[in-house]
């Protein structure tokens, strides 16, 4: 049996991309120099045939995927796979998130200019985006960033593949965002603490990055 067919089997059974690693497990006689030089000579050979898949190199593998010109054909069949869509809203935060991640709830929110908890939880839930770690500000709040499911839903191969262009919002090109967000929310619980009201965690967390958003132009109620 010829390792180029292995490695074509593998490719061919799997609903996710894979790296040569995880590929060179399937037989003794792969490594992942082997994979790779397969890899190159499958390519090669659906190009030459014109096949109607490609194998595709994102988030990190690859995978075996039709080619996008065929899709309005497939749309017919709903034994087909079809990726979910995304609202505006969530592809308005998921842009954000990729282009100026790790980023924070909060600094989300003053970009988006409306509360994005419930977007952000929705993103979460489909694998998009993640907590990746907490910032040094107020609070420590959660930041966030894509995923390997990101990369695959968009077919990315990693982060590099993001468009790159002069035409993106001056606001995603990492512009820094205005120390004001902070400064705001620190002022409102400097106010409360010297009118001698004591402001609870929870308050904190809803600040930073726990529930609703609060008004960057309006006292702590």
């Amino acid at each position: 049996m010829r390792t180029t067919q292995i490695v074509e089997a593998v490719l061919f059974s799997s609903d996710a991309p894979l790296r040569s690693e995880e590929i060179a497990r399937a037989d003794e006689s792969l490594n992942e120099d082997v994979v790779e030089k397969c890899i190159k000579e499958l390519t090669k050979m659906y190009l030459d045939s014109e096949r109607a898949f490609e194998i595709k190199q994102i988030a990190g593998g690859y995978q075996i995927l039709t080619l996008s010109v065929y899709a309005p054909y497939l749309e017919r069949f709903d034994t087909v796979p079809k990726s979910s869509r995304l609202s505006m809203p969530a592809l308005e935060t998921l842009a954000i998130i990729a282009y100026r991640q790790p980023i924070g709830r909060i600094d989300i929110e003053y970009i988006r200019g409306v509360s994005s908890a419930g977007v952000i939880r929705t993103l979460q839930d489909r694998e998009l985006v993640d907590v990746i770690g907490r910032g040094d500000g107020l609070g420590r709040p959660l930041l966030y960033g894509t995923t390997n499911k990101f990369l695959e839903h968009f077919g990315f191969s990693d982060l590099e593949d993001l468009p790159r262009t002069e035409d993106l919002p001056v606001i995603l090109k990492g512009e820094d965002i205005p120390d004001s967000v902070e400064s705001v929310i620190s002022g409102e619980l400097e106010t409360k603490n010297n009118e001698g009201i004591m402001t609870t965690e929870k308050e904190i967390d809803d600040l930073t990055d726990g529930g609703g958003v609060v008004p960057l132009t309006s006292p702590v109620e």
